[in-house]
């Protein structure tokens, strides 16, 4: 029979073992080196705490029953004293509860003698299920007036009001009142003089501001709960959230219509800031004036804007840029700006536009609904301010989100409902996440990742990526892995249009989402006003002269809007595209790098002809002035090294003074988050635990090896002051082939791990020591230079 806890472990088959590591994976986080440490790691504090973080609040519930009927001298409970103490609800119930901990091994050893692994106290609160401490614990007259069972009774009921409140309140739990020394409460005052409450201190704290505190005994709780049960009202099954039921359909559309427009706001952003960069405060982050600009850009709420731009700064569509200074005398300022990989990004559908978006929203540690509120120095969060990063953000989307899918499609529970079901299903962790997972269901529903409170189709697909399957044992997903919830969305949009229909008043109507080239002609050819399924353009004489600026010819654009228009081309607009061209380019302007005047005319027409400037491309404008296309510090170095003694003057014509510029070190880019390892199943699971079991066998093995080999591996040896020189070591294998007999050998394998193993030599030679393994049933083959010893077992 197990005895220790590292028994019971090994004990375990195969599968178990397995189904242990896939239900606490962080007691392979890194692989431990046998079950021994595996065991010291599964009763250490943080595992505890986070494999409690992942039950319900029934089978949490059922471990306080475990907690509260454990005998006083042995610390054990059993299966039977927790059926007792949950006889309100079906007992395969709590049988399916204890099972749920047995295999997390919070709970082990045999039915009548269960054993709580012992951190579990020290991570959960010192008063199960909200009772208070025994009698007997607390006070001695406490303890008498529990032991009368009667007389408890009539004590209770002949409490005051006041009081039966009091005592109703704490019975709820948690079972500690404050206690004011100056005053007390003539209720209190009449529950302590009458012993049902105890006063107690907190040993090793400062002293309250209310005074001392009173406690609830046990016994007195579970009298008071005679209605509910001793645990309180049990609930064995998930609470069904009450709601309306969508048309999966329905929902599916109504979120296809909102992607559309999460991806038009954001490029609305996205362009707005091209246009005009918002400057990068001092604290970090994005000024509320320009999120006020860009809301109204893009024509939704701050709220909404802020979501927006927190999620394309994650999906690197938004970054900063260090902008050139207005004056010399002032310094450069980072803005933030498109990055490059927008234009890629623009290039695609939007369907992969919006994943994109979705799955930046998805990992992101930010929390973008905390934009606009204050923090604990009474000072406003600002969008890609530090202020809103937060590690636990992507979980918290994850959890809010997973009881949405586990739920029929088409559910659509209010916000409410699901908050209820979060802290049913992992109490501990949902416990101070109510505003992230607030924050979670109002991003999805506007980036269209809900729609009409129920969960999408392709929403499900895009949750469920990343989730490794057995057939990946590797687990390599493709680059392209969220490729499902793309055609999935692509399905449910409209399909894309490569026509427009022009209008006598020059507006052009786009009767859907148009092609990526479509749209980057209207983006020259017009001017945006409004958007929807269908998107209105206006075509202006500005937007002409923009469209011959960037090189569009009269014919060009006759033939452009002929092509593209489904209509008729009015008059009009032939009149508008003809004048444009007849007026443009009457003026010429150009752009000089830096330009070079002397009133000496003779010495600026040798600068003209020195032929070892020629680089410079000079060009006499005026009789008294050069211009050239290189900058100012090129033209000043080419001149000096022709000889001549040129200085550098500024807009007003006064000299300017420089001085070598100090030189700084790069700046450092901010650590990505870490990812989360790999889903241990099939293949790798197997590969784990296999590891476990040779390590094992492998320590078992290196404490039953002789002296003489464990001293070759460097552990201590009382008694031993020289180790096994490589000679001796080969003249034992080489007696042990010719007598066929077993030894010990103490190895360094290819890893560095040192070894020891019981084997019979067959043969020596070529460099290499064969040996047979008689438990392993296997012939191992050893290399000589990584015997550290040998000696023939005893």
């Amino acid at each position: 029979m197990a005895t220790t806890f590292a028994d019971q472990l090994r004990s375990l088959p195969d599968e178990a073992l397995g189904a242990l590591i896939q239900l606490r994976p962080d007691l392979v986080v890194p692989v431990p080196a046998d079950i021994s440490a595996l065991a010291v790691r599964a009763q250490s504090r943080n595992s505890v705490a986070r494999c409690l973080d992942g039950l319900d609040e029934f089978t949490l519930l059922v471990l306080d029953a475990a907690r509260l009927s454990r005998a006083a001298d042995t610390a054990l409970t059993s299966i039977d004293a927790i059926l007792a103490l949950t006889e309100g609800v079906p007992g395969e119930d709590t049988r399916v509860a204890i099972d749920r901990l047995r295999v997390r091994f919070l709970l082990h050893g045999p039915p009548e003698a269960l054993q709580i692994v012992g951190a579990v106290d020290e991570v959960t609160s010192p008063y199960p299920a909200g009772l208070g401490r025994p009698a007997d614990y607390l006070d001695a007259q406490a303890a008498a007036l529990c032991a009368d069972r009667a007389k408890l009774r009539r004590t209770v009921l002949a409490a005051p009001p006041g009081a039966r409140a009091v005592l109703d309140r704490l019975a709820a739990g948690p079972p500690i009142g404050a206690l004011n020394r100056d005053s007390v409460a003539e209720p209190v005052k009449w529950l302590v003089d009458q012993h049902v409450l105890v006063p107690v201190s907190e040993a090793g704290r400062a002293p309250r501001p209310d005074g001392d505190l009173v406690e609830l005994p046990r016994e007195v709780g579970m009298l008071l709960r005679r209605d509910t049960g001793p645990l309180g009202v049990l609930r064995p099954v998930a609470p069904v959230p009450d709601g309306p039921s969508r048309d999966p359909q329905a929902a599916d559309s109504a979120g296809a219509g909102q992607t559309m427009e999460a991806v038009r706001a954001t490029e609305a952003i996205l362009e707005a800031l091209a246009a005009e960069p918002a400057a990068l405060l001092r604290t970090g982050g994005l000024g509320v004036r320009d999120l006020k600009r860009l809301a109204r850009a893009a024509g939704i709420d701050e709220a909404g804007a802020a979501l927006l731009i927190e999620t394309a700064y994650a999906a690197g569509l938004l970054g900063e840029s260090e902008a050139a200074p207005a004056r010399a005398t002032t310094p450069a300022q980072d803005v933030f700006l498109p990055t490059g990989a927008y234009d890629l990004w623009r290039a695609t559908g939007v369907a992969h536009r919006w994943a994109a978006l979705a799955r930046s929203w998805l990992t992101m540690t930010r929390q973008p609904g905390l934009v606009g509120r204050r923090d604990e120095r009474d000072r406003p969060v600002n969008a890609l301010a530090p202020d809103a990063e937060r590690a636990g953000a992507p979980q918290a989307r994850r959890e809010a989100l997973g009881t949405l899918a586990d739920l029929e499609p088409g559910a659509a529970p209010t916000v409410d409902d699901l908050l209820g079901l979060l802290s049913w299903q992992s109490p501990r962790r949902a416990r101070g996440r109510e505003a992230a997972h607030r924050d979670a269901y109002s991003g999805a529903a506007l980036l269209g990742v809900t729609g009409l409170g129920a969960l999408t189709s392709y929403a499900r697909l895009l949750l469920a990526d990343g989730e490794t399957d057995g057939g990946d044992p590797l687990g390599v997903h493709p680059e392209d892995a969220h490729a499902d919830a793309v055609r999935a969305l692509d399905r449910l949009l409209p399909a894309p249009v490569d026509h427009v229909l022009v209008q006598a008043d020059l507006t052009v109507v786009v009767p859907g989402p148009p092609e990526p080239e479509l749209a980057a002609e209207l983006d020259v050819l017009a001017e945006p006003e409004s958007a929807g399924g269908a998107s209105v353009f206006r075509v202006t004489p500005a937007s002409m002269r923009r469209a011959l600026d960037v090189g569009y010819q009269a014919a060009q654009l006759h033939e452009l809007f002929r092509r593209r228009s489904r209509t008729p081309v009015p008059q009009t607009l032939t009149y508008l595209i003809d004048d444009a061209a007849r007026r443009h380019g009457g003026l010429r302007s150009g752009s000089a790098g830096s330009y070079l005047r002397s009133d000496d005319e003779a010495l600026l027409a040798e600068v003209a002809g020195d032929k070892r400037l020629t680089t410079l491309d000079l060009r006499r404008i005026a009789p008294t002035v050069l211009v050239s296309p290189r900058p100012v510090a090129r033209l000043l170095g080419a001149l000096r090294e022709a000889g001549y003694a040129p200085v550098a003057e500024d807009a007003g014509g006064a000299t300017v003074l420089t001085r070598p510029k100090a030189r700084r070190a790069p700046t450092r880019s901010a650590r990505a988050p870490e990812t989360a390892g790999p889903v241990l199943i099939g293949p790798r699971l197997a590969g784990v635990v296999e590891q476990l079991r040779r390590g094992d066998i492998a320590t078992r093995a290196a404490r039953r090896a002789p002296v003489t080999v464990r001293a070759a591996h460097g552990h201590a040896v009382p008694g031993l002051t020289a180790v096994q020189q490589h000679t001796q070591a080969m003249a034992v294998l080489q007696q042990a082939v010719r007598d066929k007999a077993r030894v010990w050998v103490g190895y360094v394998d290819s890893h560095g791990a040192t070894l020891s193993r019981l084997v019979r030599p067959v043969s020596l030679s070529a460099g290499y020591l064969r040996a047979e393994d008689e438990r392993g049933e296997s012939l191992h083959t050893f290399a000589l230079h990584r015997i550290t010893a040998a000696v023939t077992e005893e």
